[in-house]
């Protein structure tokens, strides 16, 4: 009996040997993700190969290659692909100059992504915003508050940028060494980009000065793949010095690949390609095949377009050789092999991730942490803030109840999201509280909102129906309900619902109003696309393709009669766009809002801008708005208006600013008592907000960027050289400066020390810096370190090379310890156009903000 049970375990071992030597390489797990990329290009033929450098990949059958898509978004949470958890805007989160925090943030993020890629996983190929690689973090330098943009960003500072990015992409990629990787991340976009948008297809970043590049440009994008290690890179639709960015051997092979020894991804950003024959565009080539091998050549390797699809014909020209292909698809393969997309999910830890992890109580309370910690005091005149409960508040302004406004851009769906006036609500009565919008964002007409007043199918709002057709034809392929006024817009590559076309779609929205009094409801729309409204089976207004926001349709609603509303929707081309709410229609009436708070011992004003307004490459038409940047940077003038009337009533007021960017609040400075910057704030605003303002979170974020005093104080918005720009370059006093927030408690700096006053080449110091909370309250303190070089008179006035945010109990000292090392005593060489430690006597400044005359000093010498 036992010799048979060992022959049959030989037999078995050689059937498992047979099984394995049968596979081919590709398939086998034991093999290394370069190992298997080699042999599985080898058996590709050269239009299999350009159909995987596309974004959209195919599937191909034969060789059990899925369908998948490289294009995934998770900005500040997973992005366009339905439930998730909606952390603050980017620029927020740099707010809080705490990347340990950021980390958590991002591996909460992760762990939602790869429970979300499972559960899509099942449906077969992978679909946009449904796989593994995302292009997140954008890591570009906000050097002008007018970029729409920006408020992706980290803030205008390389070194808080490079800080913030590195903690993005470690907690998205997960631990290295791992036999599979978690996700990969992408930094982006690289390079010397940050608006305009208007002209982003043709803009050409010319006369670089060396030590803008090196020492403003770059140095995010290096931390992050010779530190962070990250596994993309995206190049930027702009040309620089002459050459579109996707195609910039300077970039991409001398620097990128050379110079920092880069050997992962780069992708596209989107269309690109198509912009280097594009007419209008950068026409830098004469058509698909001397763009795509001119790409493909300078190190691109996969496009987010369709214009790779070209590469046979351009090999069959002589453009490019196949084997040149197979460099960048070897790469392609290869992170697919190292995130475990192309075998068994079983095999993958993170794929056992479940999906409870999706909107978990855990993430909604790691949202509210951020929320509360992005936000910034900016002014609180005679300590105004935090409020008595026992006061009877207005709450007004566009901002004070918008949901949506709160995501930013390149945002997911929360479950839920608590507005400001929902915040406030709960910690004060109904009776202690008057809600008043008082205006709109822009406009001097405000359109009061009944759509909660339509539902359908027991639900409040409108249910809509999706194709992946123009005519409607044959059953939806995707189903779901709107709840909250619609804002779709198809640019950045956002589709209307998760599954769905970005073009040659349709859809058809329909609920039931049910009116609560007689009025006259005004139907607004905005849309770029086909679109139809009817009431009770009845075309009400057709062929409708407005820019601006209009009313198309007046309805005579009567109380207790039942309109049932459909909206017909079509489109062809790209940047489809469909924004749609219906109310009363209310001209600003500043005096009779003034009387309708008259009885607030205190007013709450939401106010600031919007996503709808600043963002990217947008299609608004409205005064001091262009493309998605801004024009000027005030505050919109029925805003400036209505409180300095609510002033002039002699109201205290809160001023609490929504804006994914600064915003020259020198009028608000003497109208308003305090100023709280609040961001985009996520699905948790409301309630972090809320906290502050009653005093049981005592705020500490920081200002990534400078607020300006004016327009009037910014160069010219297509100059991309430093001068005059950012708190590093500027000669000029701003409103409230980089590094900016105020406390409930105060804080005195003590006098810093280090362990050697002398610095040699590589060596690590400790500085040490005494901190005591003064206050009356527990709180936290943002220290800041910063470099000067009193002997370089081109360079910064000074330059952020630390920070550390600490808790403070109130009567405390701590003594706040920060290691320096080689890397932040660097500074530009003008002789050899690099970053690199310089010798000479330097000072370090410290304290909590980045106002000179408020810092503190110590001298150090480079040795």
């Amino acid at each position: 009996m036992k010799r048979k049970l060992q022959l049959l375990t030989g037999i078995g071992c050689l059937c498992l040997c047979f099984l394995s030597c049968s596979q081919p390489p590709y398939k086998n797990p034991a093999l290394s993700p370069e190992e298997r990329a080699n042999d599985l290009v080898g058996r590709l033929t050269l239009e299999e190969k350009a159909a995987l450098m596309q974004n959209t990949s195919p599937a191909i059958p034969r060789l059990g290659i899925k369908a998948y898509d490289w294009w995934n978004e998770a900005l500040h949470g997973v992005g366009r692909a339905g439930l998730a958890t909606v952390f603050p805007q980017a620029i927020g989160m740099g707010a809080s100059f705490n990347n340990e925090l950021l980390y958590d943030v991002f591996t909460a993020v992760s762990d939602e992504a790869r429970a979300k890629n499972t559960e899509f996983s099942k449906e077969g190929g992978l679909k946009r915003y449904q796989g593994l690689t995302m292009w997140t973090p954008n890591i570009n330098i906000f050097r002008d508050p007018r970029w729409g943009r920006g408020q992706e960003t980290y803030g205008e500072d390389p070194y808080l940028t490079g800080q913030m990015g590195m903690a993005v992409v470690r907690g998205l990629q997960g631990p290295e060494g791992e036999k599979y990787d978690k996700l990969h991340a992408c930094a982006k976009h690289y390079a010397v980009h940050s608006g305009p948008e208007w002209n982003r297809h043709s803009f050409n970043a010319e006369n670089i000065d060396p030590r803008d590049l090196w020492e403003t440009y770059l140095p995010a994008f290096k931390d992050l793949v010779q530190k962070a290690h990250v596994k993309e890179v995206m190049c930027a639709y702009n040309r620089f010095e002459g050459e579109p960015c996707c195609g910039s051997n300077r970039l991409l092979m001398q620097i990128l690949r050379d110079e920092w020894g880069y050997k992962e991804i780069v992708v596209s950003d989107c269309w690109a390609i198509s912009d280097f024959y594009n007419k209008d565009a950068h026409e830098t080539d004469p058509d698909k095949q001397h763009a795509s091998a001119k790409a493909v050549l300078s190190g691109t390797d996969v496009e987010c377009g369709d214009s790779y699809a070209s590469l046979p014909e351009a090999v069959k020209e002589g453009l490019i050789d196949e084997k040149q292909i197979d460099i960048s698809l070897k790469r392609l393969m290869k992170a697919r092999f190292e995130l475990g997309e192309m075998d068994e999910p079983s095999q993958v830890s993170w794929a056992q991730i479940p999906y409870s992890v999706v909107d978990s109580k855990e993430h909604r309370e790691l949202a509210l942490r951020m929320a509360r910690e992005s936000l910034v005091l900016l002014q609180n005149n005679q300590s105004l803030l935090p409020l008595n409960k026992n006061l009877k508040v207005a709450v007004v302004g566009p901002n004070a109840n918008d949901s949506v406004m709160q995501w930013g851009n390149y945002n997911g769906f929360p479950s839920h999201t608590i507005t400001l006036l929902e915040g406030i609500r709960e910690y004060l009565p109904e009776s202690q509280i008057i809600y008043e919008p008082g205006c709109d964002l822009t406009s001097d007409v405000t359109l009061q909102s009944v759509f909660q007043q339509c539902s359908m199918d027991g639900k409040q709002g409108f249910s809509a129906k999706y194709w992946n057709n123009t005519k409607q034809e044959g059953t939806p392929d995707v189903t779901n309900h709107i709840s909250t006024p619609f804002h779709f817009i198809t640019t950045g590559a956002t589709t209307f619902a998760a599954g769905i076309n970005l073009q040659d779609f349709s859809a058809s929205y329909e609920s039931v109003f049910r009116p609560a009094k007689s009025e006259d409801i005004a139907f607004r729309f905005q849309t770029q696309g086909i679109t139809k409204l009817s009431i009770d089976g009845k075309e009400v207004a057709a062929g409708m393709n407005f820019k601006n926001k209009s009313k198309v349709y007046t309805l005579q609603a009567e109380a207790g009669k039942e309109y049932r509303i459909k909206i017909d929707f079509a489109f062809r081309n790209r940047d489809a766009a469909l924004d749609f709410d219906m109310g009363r229609e209310v001209p600003v009436d500043l005096k009779q809002t003034v009387d309708k708070v008259k009885e607030a011992d205190v007013i709450i004003f939401a106010g600031g801008i919007s996503p709808a307004v600043e963002g990217e490459e947008m299609h608004v038409n409205i005064p001091g708005f262009k493309g998605g940047d801004r024009e000027t940077i005030e505050l919109p003038s029925i805003q400036s208006r209505l409180l300095a009337e609510l002033k002039k009533a002699g109201k205290k007021i809160v001023f609490v600013n929504f804006s994914g960017s600064a915003i020259a609040l020198t009028p608000e400075s003497k109208t308003c008592d305090a100023i709280l910057q609040a961001w985009y704030p996520g699905q948790a605003g409301g309630t972090a907000i809320a906290n502050v303002l009653f005093g049981d979170y005592n705020p500490a974020g920081r200002l990534p960027v400078t607020f300006y005093k004016s327009t009037k104080q910014l160069p010219d918005f297509e100059d991309y050289s430093m001068k005059g720009r950012t708190y590093r370059y500027m000669t000029e006093n701003p409103l409230f400066p980089f590094g900016h927030g105020l406390s409930y408690t105060t804080f005195q700096y003590g006098n810093a020390s280090l362990n050697t006053s002398e610095i040699k080449d590589g060596e690590q110091v400790t500085l040490t810096i005494p901190v005591s909370n003064t206050g009356k309250y527990d709180g936290e303190e943002v220290v800041q370190v910063y470099l000067r070089h009193p002997g370089d008179k081109e360079g910064p006035s000074h330059a952020l090379r630390a920070f550390k945010r600490v808790a403070i109990a109130k009567g405390a000292t701590n003594n706040v310890t920060i290691p320096l090392s080689k890397e932040n005593f660097e500074w530009f060489d003008t002789s050899t156009n690099t970053m690199r430690p310089i010798e000479g006597d330097y000072e370090i400044l410290y304290g909590g903000t980045s106002e000179l005359k408020q810092l503190k000093s110590i001298p150090v010498t480079i040795k």
